[in-house]
């Protein structure tokens, strides 16, 4: 446990997001008084929460800083400055910190900074990274923007000398506009892609490549930067690093790590890892699908970075366990395998789709998607997102209701359509339904659904328990 000077009481407005929970919990277990509160909390945080013995009041209320008053207050980046409780606070004077300087101050400050970033894969490759150290010795601290199995949690506090943390590119707070990923120190980074999202802070591409570009310009000369050379737009950002530059790919890149994927089977998929010098090594990864094979190369490659050896990190591979919601089997009753998934942005709802197709190749693969997000609720990808669900057998669109999107970049226009979205699927030979949220489509799997089919659910949140509920009713079915 990492040693602190005196223990405070602690209070978290917004606790319920993966990154605020998971702090809460580290700071914890290390010994200091908890509280939070939050609006819509669901598993798997809730649980996590409830697990660590951290009270949460629902509604954001003056009355959640009263009894005793806390030490400092940590106020979550989805939070609005005219939050009732987070203006109390501030006018209350009582001390304030965005997430990520609370999370520098209280863990990760004397330790190597390594931030994992991107457009995807951040949750994947830090749970990768903080295992693989782990089952090589180095005991490591981490925080996960996930429920790493590994971990047994979101979070580790190890005696080792590194700090693995996912690295956000969103803004900080209402009062602070800086991406996440610049207050964490970084000596090691990795960059695993960079596309447009977050559409309600950043204007366009080059908005979010500059973000990234300050990122690079922060890590020391002495420092590292993995950079998944794949990705076009990670390389221009990566020309300017003054650091060490260490690139991977599933492409043939000269002086870089390749990962080429080989065969698939019920324990995972076997890779071929090679160094940039030439030497390789095989490994196995429990999930597959080619975006997870290249985040478990960037994750070899940083420690190798660190002073692995590249036999004994390739080899590391095997032990890791997965992210709740990546790829997550949540039951197979009756033969119909329900699973879980974080995808939300285009590319990873293609990656998923072909991830999960090659894992259950010859079973009916039915895809059901919640466009959720700030940035897929805009027109923005409409068109992408016809494109990425080749693969399945079947897709079903859930119509979010209309309701005010936040954006500081400017009025929004025009929403995404989940309808024009099934008739281009349809158009492209796809059986794509729309259909009015969670409730319609738990009916209609619940009358169609065969054995042997695969329900993969992709939302970036509960979207009302559905996968809980669809396991549950085919049981009962």
């Amino acid at each position: 446990m990492i040693a602190r000077v005196k223990t405070e009481h602690i209070h978290f407005i917004a606790i319920a997001g993966t990154g605020m929970g998971s702090l809460a919990g580290l700071l914890r277990a290390q010994g200091h008084r908890v509280t939070g509160s939050d609006e819509g909390v669901y598993p798997p945080m809730s649980t996590a929460l409830e697990g660590w013995g951290i009270p949460v009041a629902l509604g954001f209320s003056p009355a959640n800083l009263e009894g005793p008053r806390p030490d400092r207050v940590v106020i979550g980046n989805v939070v609005r400055r005219d939050n009732p409780e987070a203006r109390a606070a501030i006018d209350g004077g009582i001390p304030y910190l965005s997430f990520p300087d609370a999370l520098r101050e209280f863990a990760i400050d004397g330790k190597h900074s390594i931030a994992v970033t991107g457009t995807h894969g951040k949750t994947t490759t830090t749970s990768l990274l903080a295992a693989m150290l782990l089952e090589c010795g180095l005991d490591p601290s981490a925080l996960v923007g996930g429920i790493s199995a590994n971990l047994d949690g979101s979070f580790r506090i190890g005696a080792g000398d590194h700090f693995v943390v996912e690295g956000d590119e969103y803004d900080t707070a209402f009062f602070d506009k800086t991406p996440k990923f610049l207050h964490y120190a970084a000596k090691t980074a990795i960059l695993t892609s960079i596309e447009f999202d977050h559409a309600d802070i950043y204007r366009d591409l080059d908005h979010v490549k500059s973000a990234f570009r300050e990122l690079v310009a922060t890590l020391p000369e002495d420092g590292t930067l993995i950079a998944n050379l794949d990705d076009a737009n990670v390389r221009e950002v990566a020309a300017g690093a003054r650091c060490r530059l260490v690139g991977y790919g599933r492409e043939r890149h000269e002086d870089a790590w390749h990962v080429g994927l080989g065969a698939i089977d019920a324990q995972g998929q076997r890779l071929e890892i090679t160094e940039p010098e030439g030497a390789t090594h095989g490994a196995k990864l429990a999930f597959p699908g080619g975006h997870n094979a290249a985040n478990a190369t960037a994750a070899v490659a940083c420690a190798v970075s660190l002073g692995v050896a590249p036999a004994e990190a390739a080899a590391a591979l095997s032990a890791w366990r997965g992210v709740k919601r990546r790829q997550e089997l949540r039951g197979e009753p009756r033969g119909i395998a329900v699973i879980d998934d974080f995808a939300h942005h285009p590319t990873a709802v293609r990656e998923t789709v072909a991830a999960v197709r090659a894992q259950y190749a010859g079973r009916r693969l039915v895809a059901i998607f919640e466009p959720r997000t700030n940035t897929s609720r805009r027109a923005i990808f409409q068109d992408d997102y016809a494109a990425a669900f080749d693969g399945a057998d079947r897709v079903l669109v859930s119509i979010v209701p209309e309701a005010p999107l936040y954006s500081a970049t400017g009025e929004v226009t025009e929403l995404f359509s989940a309808v024009a979205l099934a008739d281009a699927l349809g158009a492209r030979g796809l059986d794509a339904r729309a259909l009015d949220g969670a409730d319609a489509i738990l009916s209609c799997l619940l009358s169609e659904s065969e054995p042997g089919d695969v329900l993969l659910v992709m939302s970036n949140g509960s979207f009302d328990g559905l996968c809980g509920r669809l396991v549950d009713g085919l049981a009962d079915a």
